[in-house]
């Protein structure tokens, strides 16, 4: 029986979770008390699930020729600004303003989700996502992240895969 969207929310959902269950999507949701002073919100993550950070993805937004894009890149690395670029057909990224990110996406930093965004942003996948049977995403605020198969986040996010990240 697929949840009441605004139940949900009520409960402590996420546009993100409810996205994911409104889109019928096998999801898990997992908590932990998030520790302001933790310098590295997704290794946070990571450290607290006990998951690999391979397995953990942070969701990064950069501008790429003036327009916002969303990178979802694994937590142990970082983003290759001028290979998302290329993976949407652009010359030039940087990282975005944090304030715009946050309005535009209606998430705070750190608990950005890839999914359920105010305003649905073009989205690249890394693909060292594939390898991974689940992987963990930020479920729209910090301490709670979601992990689905990856098919599954690029299916709802129409994500483009390619090889964004870093070691």
């Amino acid at each position: 029986m697929a949840k009441n969207p605004k139940k949900s929310r009520q409960q402590g959902g996420t546009p993100a979770t409810v996205a994911l269950t409104s889109a019928g999507v096998a999801f898990t949701v997992h908590s932990y008390d998030h520790d302001p002073a933790h310098p590295s919100y997704g290794e946070e993550a990571a450290e607290a699930m006990g998951v690999s950070p391979e397995r953990v993805f942070k969701t990064l937004v950069a501008d790429v020729d003036g327009g916002l894009t969303v990178a979802v890149v694994p937590v142990a690395g970082s983003l290759d600004l001028k290979a998302l670029a290329t993976a949407v057909g652009g010359k030039r990224a940087a990282m975005a303003d944090p304030a715009l990110a946050e309005r535009t996406t209606g998430y705070v930093r750190g608990g950005i989700s890839p999914l359920g965004q105010r305003k649905r942003l073009p989205t690249v996948l890394d693909a060292s996502a594939s390898a991974h049977a689940t992987i963990c995403v930020s479920a729209g605020r910090r301490g709670l992240e979601v992990e689905l198969a990856p098919e599954d986040l690029a299916k709802l996010t129409e994500a483009v895969l390619a090889p964004i990240g870093r070691a």
